[in-house]
């Protein structure tokens, strides 16, 4: 089994990487068409979002059937055979697990409704309270996060979409029921999982208003997740067999995510937080934009690092994923400072201490979607909240800009292949519309352009294979007041490298104490040159500098 610790994983949105069978929706035959391609940029594992039997109503992570393939995506033999290929090109197949919640078209949900006592405690049924929902409580998708059925004249929690229940680990038998899932897909050949909002499996013992927020200090890290996750590990072999694992973990905090990742806990691999990905909320709500906050940006990177490697865990190192905008237009200049800024974030996030993760397209330079009509939008965290803010008053113009700026279909228009129609993506028209600019920003023209975005992201997976100070090194932050630039040092045995990032598209000077001898250029995102105490930076510039003793 590969370490995690150096490799790269690159995940795919399946409904969006490659459609083989031309109806408008990418597929599992479409991904195993495509592992040359991720073979040639050098990534170990694929993490593939839900493909599982699914209504649909939140792009799969609302899940009717765990053990079986929706036939949007494929049959069964076309997902073994996908195992098959990638497992031939040295590449292993990770799994999204959505045990958080079931759809409600699950056949325990419908049994629930029917009254069956035995289903109806897979999921959390409570009285009301004269009247209203148990709960003040807000969905993350908007809204109550209660939804009343009048035939039991009981509220079920959804702490997502209201198709979405959430199940009741309290339940031994639900955890039965997602052991079992778990043997199955690894007896498929799978060699990792990734849970889905894992840290929320462990609700309060008492449910109550909150008065200070939308609910989220009760169920975050709840009581017994970490027991919850101990016991679903061992019992289906998750660790005895090497998987990699992470958990996707929302509002979080260093202390939870050192026990859920630190080897002596036997819980996970590693962790996602998300905590880096809202210095650009304003007063901490996402659907409000401010620029980016890049001191608090690097605060809380700095933070997470040390705090992390002290406690002996592991970080899921990210910038982009399915639910989030792409990262290029977020943080870099998708237009003056194309390459350099894409590069440059690339730089910045890949030799942390943790295992980086690409999502689809962003080795590419994919941009923001840039839609300009709410009929384009297909998200039903972006439907629900175009309503929500028109409600609150907002006018058209301002809540297209967000929607620009935050929907989660940025991220999920079709991967662009080609300059062919439809970005070589589908020769019909795609579930979602491809990005104006496919014609300039494709695989082909990424793959012959050798100073490419792509060929970067190349040459830093390499990196992490050939030199254990990216994949075993301490962390140290350098320049921490520093107004632009994003550096740090990694240490490991007799090795020693610098990284230096101009987070802005404005020249900035800086200053380095250390003896800086005995250094040489490793990458770089303008012509190398050498190392001295005092430099200007260009815009974006991204420099990596190692040292062997």
């Amino acid at each position: 089994m590969k370490s995690f610790k150096t490799s790269t994983i690159y995940q795919i949105y399946p409904k969006s990487y490659y459609d083989s069978n031309q109806d408008g929706l990418g597929d599992l035959k479409g991904i195993t068409e495509k592992l040359d391609y991720l073979h040639f940029l050098g990534v170990d594992y694929l993490w593939i979002t839900p493909f599982f039997v699914s209504p649909q109503n939140d792009n799969g992570y609302d899940v009717e059937k765990y053990c079986e393939i929706d036939p949007l995506f494929g049959t069964m033999e076309d997902f073994e055979e996908l195992v098959k290929e990638s497992e031939r090109r040295g590449m292993g197949v990770m799994l999204d697990m959505v045990f958080n919640h079931t759809s409600t078209q699950h056949t325990w949900f419908q049994k629930a409704l029917s009254g069956d006592e035995h289903y109806k405690d897979y999921y959390i049924f409570q009285d009301g309270v004269e009247g209203t929902p148990p709960t003040n409580w807000i969905s993350k998708f908007g809204g109550s996060a209660w939804e009343y059925v009048p035939s039991l004249q009981q509220y079920y929690l959804h702490l997502f979409d209201k198709t979405q229940a959430d199940l009741n680990w309290e339940n031994p038998k639900v955890r039965d029921e997602l052991v079992n899932i778990l043997k199955f897909w690894i007896n498929k050949g799978i060699k990792g999982f990734r849970f889905d909002v894992v840290n929320l499996i462990s609700k309060p013992y008492q449910y109550k208003d909150d008065i200070q927020g939308d609910g989220r200090r009760f169920y975050t890290d709840g009581p017994k997740v970490h027991q919850y996750l101990k016991e679903i590990c061992k019992r289906s072999g998750l660790n005895d067999s090497g998987m990699v694992t992470v958990g996707e973990m929302s509002s979080t905090t260093i202390d939870h995510c050192v026990r859920y990742s630190n080897p002596e806990e036997e819980e996970l691999s590693m962790c996602f937080n998300f905590h880096h990905l809202k210095v650009d909320y304003k007063n901490q709500e996402k659907w409000e934009l401010q620029d980016c906050d890049f001191i608090k940006l690097k605060d809380l990177l700095n933070t997470w690092q040390v705090g992390m490697q002290e406690g002996n865990g592991w970080n899921a190192l990210f910038w982009c994923n399915h639910d989030q905008p792409r990262i290029l237009s977020r943080f870099g200049d998708d237009k003056g400072y194309y390459k350099e800024s894409a590069k440059m974030l690339a730089t910045m996030i890949h030799l942390l201490r943790g295992t980086p993760y690409i999502y689809q397209g962003e080795e590419i330079g994919m941009t923001n979607a840039y839609f300009k009509n709410i009929s384009q939008y297909k998200d039903v965290e972006s439907i629900n909240y175009y309503h929500i803010l028109k409600e609150q008053g907002k006018n058209e113009h301002d809540i297209m800009q967000i929607l620009q700026e935050r929907s989660r279909d940025n991220s999920r228009t079709p991967m662009q292949w080609s300059a062919e129609n439809n970005a070589g993506f589908s020769k019909e028209r795609p579930w979602i519309d491809v990005i104006g600019n496919y014609k300039g920003i494709n695989v082909e023209e990424s793959i012959t352009d050798k100073n490419s975005i792509f060929h970067y992201y190349k040459k830093l997976i390499s990196l992490r294979k050939e030199h254990k100070v990216i994949s075993e090194g301490n962390y140290s932050p350098l320049l921490p007041e520093h107004q632009s630039v994003f550096a740090y040092k990694r240490e490991f045995s007799n090795q020693s490298l610098l990284v230096i990032n101009n987070f802005y598209g404005q020249e900035t000077e800086t200053h380095f104490v250390e003896d800086l001898t005995g250094y040489q250029c490793i990458l770089s995102n303008y012509p190398e040159r050498q190392l001295i105490n005092k430099m200007m930076l260009r815009p974006y510039e991204s420099m990596v500098y190692l040292k062997v003793k």
